[in-house]
């Protein structure tokens, strides 16, 4: 069996791209399902202005990048703004955990927030990786040229 040693290696972009990818799909679609639980219901609670918008954008977001990032698709682009949502979640809903049950509390309820967060700052700087839409077209620009 061989052992892969680079972290940067096609496979493990692959692996995080499908990890990211397919938890921000997942999430974008249940804002829509579940609105009281996880879109308009949940902004609200959690003092998120105007959240009657900001859920259905939020959950969009999150669908179409994760869209995106599971097909390997302008994905440097499309991390930053999950980027910015992470940051966001972490913020708005994990520094209060912190401030009032304590840090073990919060990072027991944060290690979602954080994994994505730094799965999406991995594939900001990988790149999509070699089994990806944008190495297709990038080959085929280059072949044009």
């Amino acid at each position: 069996m061989k052992v892969i040693k680079r972290l940067d290696s096609p496979n493990f972009i692959l692996i995080i791209r499908l990890l990211v990818g397919w938890v921000f799909l997942s999430e974008g679609i249940q804002k829509f399902l579940f609105q009281d639980q996880l879109g308009v219901g949940r902004f609200m609670r959690i003092g998120i202005p105007f959240p009657e918008i900001t859920a259905y954008i939020v959950g969009a977001i999150e669908i179409i990048s994760g869209i995106c990032v599971l097909l390997g698709l302008y994905t440097r682009l499309t991390v930053v703004p999950l980027i910015f949502i992470m940051l966001t979640a972490i913020a708005t809903t994990k520094i209060p955990i912190l401030v009032n049950n304590g840090i073990w509390n919060m990072l027991h309820e944060a290690r979602t927030d954080f994994s994505m967060l730094l799965g999406s700052l991995f594939l900001f700087f990988a790149g999509s990786g070699k089994y990806s839409i944008d190495n297709f077209l990038l080959r085929k620009k280059t072949s044009e040229e």
